[in-house]
C-alpha cells in the first residue's frame, strides 16, 4: 500500500471539513477587517491601560509599545502594509500637524479671550517639570488614541463603508469614549465628535499618516493643558491657571476648550478644508471602491 497515497486519501476530508468549521470561521473573521480592529483596538488598549499613568517616561515606552502592537496585528493578522506609520519623514509630517494643531489652539484661545471668557495669571509652578509631565502624558494619549480610532477603526470601516462613514463612525465613537470624562454631557460628547473626531479623521484622509495626526492631537492637548485650561474635563497641572468669565457656551465651562462654540466652528472649517484635499488628491474611497 502507498503510505503517501494514503494518508492524502485519509486526512484532506477531515482538513477540508476543519476548515469550515469553527477555526476556519473564527480565523476568517480575525482577518476580515472587523476582526483585525477589534483585535488590533483591544491590543493597544491594554497597552495604553498598564503604562497612561505610569511614572517618568512610561506611557512614552507605552507608546512605543502600542506602535509596535500596530505594526504586529496590521503585518500578521490585517495582512497588509503599514505605510501610515513609516519613520521616513515622519517628523516632518508630525511638524506639520502640530503646527495646525498649535494654530488651532491659539486662535480658539485668543477669541474666547477677546470676548473676556479667559483670563489668565502665572501659576508659578516649576517650569520644566510641568512641562515635561504634559509632553509625557499627552504624547502617550495621543499616539494611543490614533492607533485605536484612525489607524485601526478607520481604516477597516473605510474598507467595508468607504471614508466618509468611517470618519462619521469613529468621530461619534471618539466623542462617546470621552463621556467617562469628569464632567462629560451629551454636548461634550458631541463637541467632540465634530471638533476632535472629525477633524482627526479628516486630516488622516488627506495626509494618509499617522504621525501627521498624532502631531495635531499632542500639540492641541499640550498646549491647552500648559495655558490651564481643563483638558476633557481634566484640570491637570499648568503653567498658568485660567479664570473663565461668562456662559459655558464660550469658555466651555469647567470640561474645557473643547466644549466651546468657538473652536467648534473654528475646527468644522478645518475639516471642511481637509476633506477637500483628501479629494481632490485621492484620498476618499467610495463605499464601492472599498476592499473586502
Amino acid at each position: 500500500m502507498d503510505t503517501t497515497a494514503g494518508a492524502q486519501h485519509d486526512t484532506s476530508p477531515g482538513r477540508d471539513k476543519g476548515r469550515g468549521g469553527r477555526g476556519g470561521r473564527i480565523g476568517r473573521f480575525v482577518r476580515s477587517p472587523l476582526g483585525w480592529m477589534l483585535t488590533g483596538m483591544v491590543g493597544v488598549g491594554l497597552v495604553s491601560g498598564l503604562t497612561a499613568t505610569g511614572p517618568g517616561p512610561v506611557p512614552v515606552l507605552g507608546a512605543a509599545a502600542a506602535v509596535a502592537v500596530y505594526w504586529a496585528v496590521m503585518r500578521f493578522v490585517a495582512r497588509r502594509p503599514t505605510p501610515e506609520i513609516a519613520r521616513r519623514g515622519a517628523g516632518r509630517q508630525a511638524l506639520l500637524g502640530g503646527a495646525i494643531g498649535l494654530g488651532f489652539i491659539l486662535v480658539s484661545t485668543l477669541l474666547i479671550s477677546a470676548f473676556g471668557g479667559y483670563s489668565f495669571s502665572w501659576a508659578g509652578n516649576g517650569f520644566l517639570s510641568v512641562v515635561w509631565s504634559a509632553v509625557v502624558a499627552q504624547l502617550g494619549a495621543a499616539v494611543t488614541e490614533e492607533l485605536m480610532f484612525r489607524g485601526f477603526a478607520l481604516q477597516a470601516l473605510e474598507e467595508m463603508w468607504g471614508s466618509r462613514a468611517a470618519v462619521v463612525i469613529t468621530g461619534l465613537f471618539f466623542g462617546i469614549a470621552h463621556l467617562s470624562a469628569p464632567g462629560a454631557s451629551a454636548w461634550s460628547a458631541l463637541a467632540i465628535a465634530v471638533e476632535a473626531g472629525a477633524m482627526l479623521g479628516a486630516s488622516f484622509l488627506w495626509r494618509r499618516n499617522i504621525w501627521f495626526v498624532v502631531g495635531l492631537h499632542f500639540v492641541w492637548n499640550t498646549v491647552e493643558q500648559l495655558l490651564g485650561i481643563p483638558v476633557s474635563g481634566h484640570t491637570p497641572e499648568g503653567l498658568f491657571t485660567v479664570d473663565t468669565h461668562g456662559p459655558a457656551l464660550l469658555t466651555g465651562g469647567t470640561f474645557g476648550l473643547e466644549t466651546s462654540i468657538v473652536p467648534i466652528l473654528i475646527s468644522v472649517l478645518i475639516t471642511v478644508q481637509m476633506a477637500v484635499r483628501a479629494r481632490r488628491g485621492g484620498g476618499l474611497l467610495p463605499r464601492r471602491s472599498a476592499r473586502h
